[in-house]
């Protein structure tokens, strides 16, 4: 992996809060694994949680500030977000926001680039601080084998009750990668990290290779091995192939 130089994004930054994570520099041999993040790179939308907001109108910049500045965790995020979305001032089903996030388009490519790697034998994952019930969804059009997100819990009726599920850290999601390559008896150095995002990066460092995929800053592109700025995963392949 190269070595990210010392920066901060123009956008909201996981090194804010965190020590920046250590590029371990791994070198590829064999691709056995392959991990995506969900927002941006298989789903042609910013935020599954925002795509939310944006149907309800409502906006967690407050919350997101609060996150980047420490004063919040990745549970307490969750919650406030789950409260803001009502239907005349009353809690909503999970079944509504199932049915919301049914209108997420798929990214360009994604269906072929997953196909070339299950073709290959290569296993796929989703590793994304989005929503569980769209990263499920994904993974199974698409035929990616894990998924790994958040979610929010319900009251014995279905209602959101604001209680949030944390399976993936937004800032420490180099966490979950090494805990899926251990569960999966894989080595680092087999795995590559496809993500849009700053806090892909410590996803990068844990990787054999790291791809920026449709980036929206510039300290992805240089914590990256390999840049691809066109909204079409096609474009990866043969990126992938040259570790098959």
């Amino acid at each position: 992996m190269t070595q990210m130089k010392e920066n901060i994004c123009r956008n909201y930054c996981y090194q804010t809060k965190r020590s920046k994570v250590k590029t371990l520099n791994y070198k590829i041999d064999k691709l056995e694994l392959v991990i995506f993040d969900m927002d941006g790179v298989l789903t042609d939308i910013i935020s599954s949680w925002k795509f939310i907001h944006d149907y309800f109108h409502t906006t967690n910049e407050k919350s997101v500030t609060d996150y980047v500045k420490g004063k919040i965790n990745d549970k307490e995020f969750i919650k406030r977000d789950a409260l803001l979305w009502q239907e005349n001032g009353k809690p909503i089903k999970k079944e509504r926001i199932v049915k919301i996030l049914s209108n997420v388009p798929i990214m360009k490519g994604a269906e072929e680039c997953v196909s070339t790697l299950n073709k290959n034998n290569i296993k796929t994952a989703i590793i994304s601080a989005g929503l569980d019930v769209l990263a499920n969804r994904i993974a199974k059009d698409l035929g990616i084998n894990y998924a790994y997100s958040n979610g929010i819990k319900t009251d014995d009726k279905g209602y959101l009750n604001g209680d949030g599920i944390v399976n993936v850290e937004l800032k420490y999601k180099e966490k979950s990668v090494k805990r899926l390559a251990k569960k999966l008896d894989i080595k680092n150095n087999r795995i590559a990290t496809v993500g849009n995002s700053c806090y892909d990066i410590p996803m990068f460092s844990v990787s054999g290779i790291g791809i920026a995929f449709n980036p929206d800053d510039e300290c992805v592109k240089e914590a990256a091995d390999y840049v691809v700025e066109k909204k079409d995963l096609n474009l990866i392949i043969p990126i992938l192939k040259k570790f098959f």
